[in-house]
C-alpha cells in the first residue's frame, strides 16, 4: 500500500521471533512442578492458600472490575460518541470484541509471554494453552506469580488481562469509520501476542532488559499509553484519511456519551493505578490521591488552552484533558508525591492538547479520535517526568531522565515497526480498509446491518 514501509519492520520482526525463540528454550515449568513453603519464589509457582492476604486479594479483584469498566464500557461509550451516526455501533462492536478476543489470547499464550520468567525480551512458555493458575481446596495449595506472592494468581493474572484488553482498545480510536471489522480482529490479535506482550514483559517482568535497567512505569506510561499511541499512528498513517476528511464537518453523534465514558474512566483509574501496588498499602493509597489530583490538573489545563487559543472551554476539552492528565501520571503514580502528579497532569494537559491540534495537523494524518495526540503524547510526557520526578520516599527508588527516555525510545521504535508490519501484512493478505461505498453508507450497516433507531 505504501512501498516505503515495506522494509523497515521486518527488523522489529526479527527481533520478536528472537525472542520467541529464546522463550522457548527457557520454558517454564508447570506450577504442578514446584511447590513452594512460602512466598520468596523466582517464578510463579504453587504456595499454601493460607499465605495469602485477604486484603490484598479482595483489593486486587476489585480493581481488576474498575479497570474492565474503563473498557466496557467507558472507551466504548467515550469513542463512539466521537464518532458518526452510522458508525457509532461499529465503534462499540470492535470494543467489545476486542475484549472477547484479547481475554482468549491472553490466557492461552499472552500472560505466559509477558509475565513469566524467559529472556530479557520475551516471558516463557510455561503457562500457555490455559495451564497454570492452578487451585487445589482439598491440598490447600493456590498458584501466585513471582510478581504478586500475596495474591493468587488467578487473580494477577487477570487484573493484568485487563490492561492488555483497554490497550488493545484504545488503538480503535486512530482508525474508527475505515477498517474492516474481520480485518480489525486479526489485527488486534496478532498485535496484542507480538506487540503488547513483549512490551509488557521488557517492562513488568524483573527479568525484562528495560526492568533490568531501572526504567520506571507504574501503571503503563510506556506499555498501555505510548504503545497504543504509536500503534495507532501506524494505522492513520497506513489507511490514510476517511473520505471528506479536511473538507466537510464530521459531526460527533453524542457527546453526551463521550462525557460519561470519560467519567466511567476516570472512576475506573483508581483501579489502573492504585491497584498497580499489588497491594492495599498507602502505595496505593498515594497512588489513588495522584490519579485524582493529575486529572483534574489536566481537565483544566487542556480548558485554559482552549480558552486561550480559541476563547472558550468545551466538554469535549474537559474530557479530553481529564484522560491526558490520567495518562500522564500512570507511569508516575506509584513513584511521586501528589505536588509532583499536580505537575504532571498539568503540563499534560497542554501537551496533549497541542499534540491533538497543531502536532496532529504537522503530520497530517487522520489519528480520528487522537490517540496518538492524547495517550502517546501524554504517555511520553509522564514516562519522562517520572524519570525527574520520582521520589525515593514514595516508591523507594531514584528516576533517571536518560533511563526514561531510552525505554520510551525503545516502546515507540518498536511498537511503530512491528504495527505497520502487521498493518502491511494483514492488509495483503484480508485487504484493511472497506470500499468507499461501505464507507459512505456508513460502517454500522455496511459491516454489522444494524443502525441506530431514529
Amino acid at each position: 500500500m505504501r512501498c516505503g514501509m515495506h522494509r523497515a519492520p521486518w527488523m522489529a520482526m526479527a527481533v520478536w521471533c528472537a525472542g520467541m525463540a529464546g522463550a522457548a528454550a527457557q520454558t517454564v515449568p508447570s506450577a504442578a512442578a514446584q511447590v513452594t513453603p512460602g512466598p520468596a519464589l523466582a517464578a510463579p509457582g504453587l504456595v499454601a492458600t493460607a499465605s495469602l492476604n485477604a486484603a490484598d486479594t479482595g483489593w486486587m479483584m476489585t480493581a481488576t472490575v474498575l479497570v474492565l469498566v474503563m473498557t466496557l464500557p467507558g472507551v466504548a461509550l467515550f469513542y463512539a460518541g466521537m464518532v458518526r451516526r452510522k458508525n457509532v455501533l461499529n465503534t462499540m462492536a470492535s470494543v467489545v470484541a476486542i475484549a472477547a478476543l484479547v481475554t482468549l489470547l491472553w490466557f492461552a499464550m499472552g500472560y505466559s509471554l509477558a509475565f513469566t520468567p524467559g529472556n530479557a525480551w520475551l516471558g516463557g512458555v510455561g503457562r500457555m494453552g490455559f495451564a497454570g493458575l492452578d487451585f487445589d481446596l482439598r491440598a490447600g495449595l493456590v498458584a501466585v506469580s513471582h510478581l504478586a506472592p500475596n495474591v493468587p494468581e488467578s487473580v494477577y493474572a487477570t487484573y493484568q488481562l485487563t490492561f492488555a484488553i483497554i490497550t488493545a482498545a484504545l488503538v480503535v480510536g486512530a482508525f474508527v469509520e475505515r477498517m474492516r471489522f474481520s480485518s480489525m480482529l486479526v489485527f488486534i490479535g496478532l498485535w496484542s501476542l507480538c506487540v503488547y506482550a513483549p512490551v509488557a514483559h521488557w517492562v513488568w517482568e524483573s527479568g525484562g532488559w528495560l526492568a533490568q535497567l531501572g526504567a520506571l512505569d507504574f501503571a503503563g506510561g510506556a506499555v498501555v499509553h505510548v504503545n497504543a499511541g504509536m500503534a495507532g499512528l501506524a494505522c492513520a498513517w497506513f489507511l490514510g484519511h476517511r473520505k471528506g476528511y479536511g473538507r466537510e464537518a464530521f459531526e460527533p453523534y453524542n457527546l453526551g456519551f463521550t462525557m460519561a465514558g470519560a467519567a466511567l474512566l476516570w472512576v475506573g483509574w483508581f483501579g489502573f493505578n492504585a491497584g498497580s501496588a499489588v497491594a492495599a498499602d498507602g502505595r496505593a493509597g498515594v497512588a489513588l490521591a495522584a490519579t485524582q489530583i493529575a486529572a483534574a490538573a489536566g481537565a483544566l489545563a487542556w480548558a485554559a488552552g482552549e480558552a486561550v487559543t480559541r476563547g472558550r472551554a468545551s466538554l469535549l476539552g474537559l474530557c479530553s484533558g481529564l484522560v491526558a492528565g490520567l495518562v500522564a501520571v500512570t507511569p508516575a503514580a506509584g513513584f511521586v508525591t501528589p505536588r509532583s502528579a499536580f505537575v504532571i497532569g498539568a503540563v499534560a494537559g497542554v501537551a496533549c492538547y497541542w499534540g491533538s491540534t497543531g502536532l496532529k495537523r504537522l503530520l497530517g494524518l487522520d489519528d480520528s479520535l487522537d490517540v496518538f495526540g492524547v495517550h502517546g503524547i501524554g504517555g511520553i510526557v509522564g514516562s519522562l517526568l517520572t524519570g525527574v520526578l520520582a521520589s525515593p520516599r514514595i516508591g523507594g527508588v531514584e528516576g533517571s531522565l536518560l533511563t526514561q527516555a531510552l525505554g520510551v525510545g525503545a516502546v515507540m521504535a518498536y511498537s511503530l515497526g512491528v504495527s505497520a508490519l502487521l498493518l502491511w501484512t494483514v492488509d495483503r493478505t484480508l485487504g484493511l480498509r472497506v470500499s468507499d461505498a461501505a464507507e459512505f453508507q456508513g460502517l454500522d450497516l455496511s459491516q454489522h446491518r444494524e443502525r441506530i433507531g431514529a
